[in-house]
């Protein structure tokens, strides 16, 4: 169907699965949302969550001017002034307390923002603090570690070649309401319908019965949080059955004996009844996929958010691996970015590899990660009395009181801060405790380039959005804002010339990358600005790039501008040596840190299976909290709801709609309960990013029902040792009537 002819192109910002749409505007206003059939990527796809780009715009609690807080309470204020309150108050706390005693906290709309993806690490550089914490930490940060250390770099995640697999085993992860989650695939519906139409099969291994599991061919359920036994009895299967077929990478891989020995003692008979899967299920899923011609084992949320996640990452790949599954089409194979990828710069084939631990927290000694420390450290760097700690935070687009574990101490903590920045759209339940809040444009107002989600897209591609709608007269762009705060924290001031800091900035990074050269393609470059200027740089130096007129026809800005459904680059194609950036050269599929922690897994295998554990769940209107204030998303039936089995609740005297108190030591809430049969016995599941019932906020839809912070019955001190990631799930519960 043809688009009318004010329709505008846009990249949905609202998840990962980065659908392109079609906007139909009058006067400055979204009158309509609709998917582009033209998009080269999602063609056409859209979900519900796409309508909430509308209600965004035009959402009344959406923060439009800084705030600054006088007397405990907000008043709007002037971009001067809040710089000015910004220079005023945070260069002396740097200087009495030292790079330290400043902290920066991320979120996941971070991801979604190219001036905040490409300008945060510079702020980082400026600011020269250690204490650096995301929501990465209570998400993904287990599949990085085990990435970076089998592959050489953080984001080399191998992603399944969905239109070509004729065998998809899916663990912890929900596709059909994500659109993949590290793994970018708008449409898995669709693709998933088209792969059992060509005689592929789907086996689903979840606690519940998801939506991803009832369009699967088979489920199984798992024990929370056991993941890693099931993994381990299927690579013993592997070695035991003579079923290894490393293929055409044979020669790339270092560790195979190592692996052999470390899972010996993991027979599927011995590990069945600590992971709730029986041994034959574990062995036929092993032999199938071995037997299959084109599979991908795949694993996201639930087998990161767990004691042993980097153990789990790391086996999900082994799998593949000894299956000769990756880098193979149809398997899990690595994508392709035309920009901003580390496995597509520098020598290929080789690197420096990942190191882990450079520093550590200063009250509970987590290592540090891909430059970040746990999240669920920050309250404690702020509340523990001594030197080094926390006494101001800058926090961009992050929510972590309802997103981090034992919200309330962490809400307790930033009170007590001597300052506190948050760059967010909304005065929710973290920012309210803020001396100042800089709102950003819209995602309308802003141009927008997936920086991080090309890499891991299904099939490589590039697009663009140009911004859409006028913004306020004065907004800055985000990057700005980085920026100046930069430059305020190195003493420069709140009125620094931020145009020559960014042009110098790049300037030095030229001469230092290119030498002589440099000087040319800084001029060649001097139209743009900002973004704009870096993603040029990028897209025209990648893989697919120009390189500055070496390769005519080459990627640049322009092409892209030019072609506002995008243009594809091909599916994913074989990839191994050239994309691996270990010292050796070759995967790594021993580490020697995963192999130590092996350890843990040997004493806990003979642990009785708790009575009842808790388990998250992800909902496709409510990706993110701040997702609950737009009503067409929040409206229709209530939804933070606790899901039992019928049998459970008859034995806990559970009813349905009825009160349920769910406990953990201490910590206790209480949900509303809701029966069902898609749970596995002695499970409850409940969703997260709820609990908007928090005083000083400025959410009224979401206020209208606030729902229950899973988050407040979780132990901020658990955590997975290796990656520092929260553990959110299989979390031991008591359940009783309220």
């Amino acid at each position: 169907m043809p688009l009318p002819a004010d329709s505008v192109r846009r990249i949905c910002p609202f998840c990962e699965a980065c659908c392109g749409l079609a906007l139909e505007l009058e006067e400055n206003r979204v009158v309509r949302v609709r998917g582009d059939d033209a998009d080269v990527f999602s063609a056409g796809f859209l979900c519900p969550k796409a309508i909430g780009l509308k209600e965004l715009q035009h959402d009344p609690d959406r923060l439009r001017a800084p705030l600054i807080k006088r007397g405990g309470k907000f008043v709007e204020a002037s971009w001067d002034e809040a710089y000015a309150e910004i220079a005023r108050r945070l260069p002396p706390i740097i200087a009495e307390g030292g790079a330290d005693a400043l902290a920066t906290v991320l979120g996941n709309p971070v991801s979604h923002k190219m001036g905040l993806s490409l300008y945060f690490p510079r702020m980082a550089r400026a600011l020269g603090t250690r204490n650096m914490f995301s929501a990465s930490s209570v998400d993904q940060v287990p599949k990085m570690l085990s990435c970076g250390l089998m592959f050489g770099s953080w984001l080399s995640v191998p992603v399944p070649d969905i239109e070509r697999c004729d065998f998809l085993l899916i663990l912890g992860a929900n596709p059909m309401v994500s659109n993949g989650s590290l793994w970018t695939v708008p449409d898995f519906r669709g693709k998933a319908r088209a792969l059992r139409e060509r005689g592929g099969r789907i086996v689903v291994l979840d606690p519940r019965r998801s939506e991803t599991a009832e369009v699967a061919d088979a489920h199984h359920f798992i024990r929370p949080g056991a993941d890693v036994f099931l993994l381990l009895g299927m690579v013993h299967t592997l070695f035991d059955e003579g079923l290894v077929r490393l293929g055409r990478l044979g020669r790339h891989v270092n560790g195979l004996e190592q692996l052999e020995a470390a899972v010996r003692g993991y027979a599927p008979e011995r590990v069945a009844a600590r992971c709730g899967v029986g041994a034959g299920v574990m062995r036929a899923l092993a032999r199938e996929l071995a037997g299959a011609k084109r599979a991908a084992v795949y694993g996201r949320i639930g087998t990161c958010t767990q004691e042993f996640g980097t153990l789990a990452s790391w086996l999900i790949d082994a799998l593949n691996i000894l299956t000769g599954h990756l880098d193979e089409e149809g398997g899990a194979m690595f994508p392709k970015a035309p920009a901003f990828a580390a496995n597509t710069r520098g020598a290929p084939g080789t690197g420096r590899g990942v190191v882990t631990g450079r520093h550590r927290s200063r009250v509970s000694g987590a290592p540090e990660v891909s430059g970040e420390l746990p999240i669920t450290c920050l309250a404690e760097e702020i509340d523990t009395p001594g030197p080094g700690r926390i006494r101001a935070l800058i926090a961009i687009a992050s929510n972590p009181v309802l997103s981090a574990p034992n919200g309330a101490r962490l809400a307790a903590a930033l009170g007590q801060l001597d300052f506190m920045v948050s760059l967010d759209i909304y005065l929710n339940e973290t920012s309210r405790h803020a001396d100042v809040i800089l709102p950003g444009p819209s995602p309308l107002e802003d141009a927008h380039y997936d920086v991080t989600f090309a890499q891991f897209s299904h099939r490589n591609h590039a697009r663009y959005s140009a911004p859409v709608l006028a913004r306020a007269p004065g907004q800055p762009d985000e990057w700005e804002s980085v920026m100046r705060i930069a430059a305020i924290a190195q003493g420069l001031g709140a009125q620094a010339d931020i145009g020559a800091l960014d042009d110098a900035a790049l300037g030095d990074e030229l001469r230092r990358t290119m030498g002589a050269g440099g000087e040319s393609v800084y001029r060649a470059l001097a139209p743009l600005r900002g973004p704009e200027r870096l993603l040029d740089l990028a897209l025209r130096t990648g893989p697919y790039g120009d390189r500055f007129g070496a390769n005519p026809g080459g990627l640049t800005l322009a092409r892209l501008k030019a072609a506002p459904s995008g243009i594809d680059l091909g599916p994913m194609a074989p990839r191994i040596p050239e994309a691996l950036r270990t010292p050796s050269g070759k995967i790594e599929l021993a580490p020697q840190m995963l192999l130590d922690d092996l350890a843990r897994v040997a004493a806990q295998l003979a642990l009785p299976a708790p009575d009842m554990v808790i388990i998250g769940r992800r909902q496709l209107r409510s990706n993110n909290s701040w997702m609950h204030n737009l009503p067409a998303l929040a409206k229709g039936a209530y939804r933070c709801t606790a899901l039992v089995h019928p049998d459970d609740a008859a034995r806990l005297g559970l009813a349905e709609g009825a009160m349920a108190r769910i406990s953990n030591g201490a910590r206790s809430i209480e949900a509303q309960v809701a029966l069902s049969d898609q749970m596995m016995l002695g499970v409850v599941s409940l969703p997260h990013g709820w609990g908007h019932d928090l005083p000083g906020t400025r959410m009224g839809v979401a206020a209208e029902r606030p729902g229950v912070n899973l988050n407040a019955l979780l132990d901020e001190h658990l955590r997975d040792p290796l990656s520092g990631n929260a553990v959110l799930s299989g979390i031991a519960v008591q359940m009783a009537p309220a």
